[in-house]
C-alpha cells in the first residue's frame, strides 16, 4: 500500500495560511475589555473616629489589631485615589 502523506501536506499548509489571513482581518478584540470598578469608601463621623483612636490606644503594643488598620487606611486612599480618575 502507498503512502499519501506528501498530497496533504500542501492542502495542509494551505489550510494553515488561510487561517492565518483571515483571523488577521477580524475586527473583533478576542481579549475582552477589563472594566475598572472602584469600592466605595465609607465616611466616618468625627465622634466615630474620636471613639475608634481612643479604642486603639488601649490595645497593646504591636497589636495585629493595630497593623490591620494601617493596611485598612491604606486600601481606603487608594480606593479615594481610584474614585479620583
Amino acid at each position: 500500500m502507498t503512502s499519501n502523506v506528501r498530497c496533504w501536506r500542501p492542502r495542509l499548509a494551505v489550510l494553515g495560511l488561510t487561517t492565518n489571513l483571515v483571523t488577521g482581518c477580524a475586527t473583533v478584540d478576542s481579549e475582552p475589555r477589563i472594566v475598572t470598578v472602584c469600592p466605595p469608601v465609607v465616611e466616618y463621623s468625627r465622634e466615630f473616629q474620636a471613639r475608634t483612636t481612643e479604642e486603639l490606644v488601649l490595645l497593646p503594643e504591636r497589636s495585629s489589631i493595630a497593623e490591620m488598620l494601617g493596611d485598612y487606611s491604606v486600601m481606603r486612599d487608594q480606593a479615594r485615589a481610584c474614585k479620583g480618575r
